[in-house]
């Protein structure tokens, strides 16, 4: 979803500064992201790792810390560093690009959908503290989101595919990464301003909250 969200984000007029350095090594490279942003009206957290697919009985210690120093980890570190200069301000925009995985059970996801998991809850406790002070804190939790890690174009033209879309998506259909990266654009606009610590599924209905 990176370059789907940049490109969206900056067509809508925003200035954008896209930064993928690894975040799950250095514990002040949070805090260096956002220093070398400057001025972050609005940001967009987006920490990714592919899902490991394990059963419960092999998921080991090892795999554990692993997905949640990248999914978890740099979290409160972003969020930490952002807010200084947003309380000073009185305003700002945190958004979480979550995983629909956090919402409905899968087979051979725990340690993901427990990260996941801990992510959503993390931005609800957050969220509540911050609405007073004029900053939001809201939520995407996504799946079945057209993209080139777990969808791409062999994917999608698998028909086992094509029928497991029929049979799980309502929608029958993937939402397109621009459908999901408006929505974001929309989270973070002043029109979304009444949102307070909600997660919005963005999964053709595939995970309903």
């Amino acid at each position: 979803m990176g370059p789907d969200l940049q490109a969206v984000f900056t067509r809508l007029g925003a200035t954008v500064i896209a930064d993928p350095r690894p975040l799950h090594q250095d514990e002040g490279a949070a805090a260096a992201m956002v220093d070398a942003a400057g001025i972050v009206d609005v940001l967009v957290i987006h920490l990714a790792v592919h899902a490991p697919g394990t059963p419960a009985e092999d998921i080991d210690d090892s795999e554990w810390r692993a997905v949640f120093a990248h999914l978890v980890d740099p979290l409160p570190r972003l969020v930490a560093a952002v807010l200084p200069q947003m309380l000073r301000r009185g305003s700002g925009c945190i958004l979480l690009m979550g995983s629909a995985a956090a919402l409905r059970g899968q087979k051979r996801t725990g340690s993901y959908s427990a990260a996941r998991g801990a992510q959503l809850a993390y931005m609800q406790s957050v969220a509540l503290e911050l609405a007073p002070k004029g900053i939001q804190f809201n939520a995407i939790a996504q799946n079945f989101v057209a993209n080139p890690m777990y969808f791409g174009p062999e994917v999608q033209a698998n028909p086992r595919f094509q029928e497991r879309l029929k049979r799980d998506v309502p929608l029958g259909r993937l939402v397109s990464a621009e459908e999901d990266a408006l929505f974001a654009a929309y989270l973070c606009s002043d029109a979304a301003a009444c949102f307070v610590g909600q997660v919005f599924p963005v999964s053709g209905g595939w995970a309903q909250r």
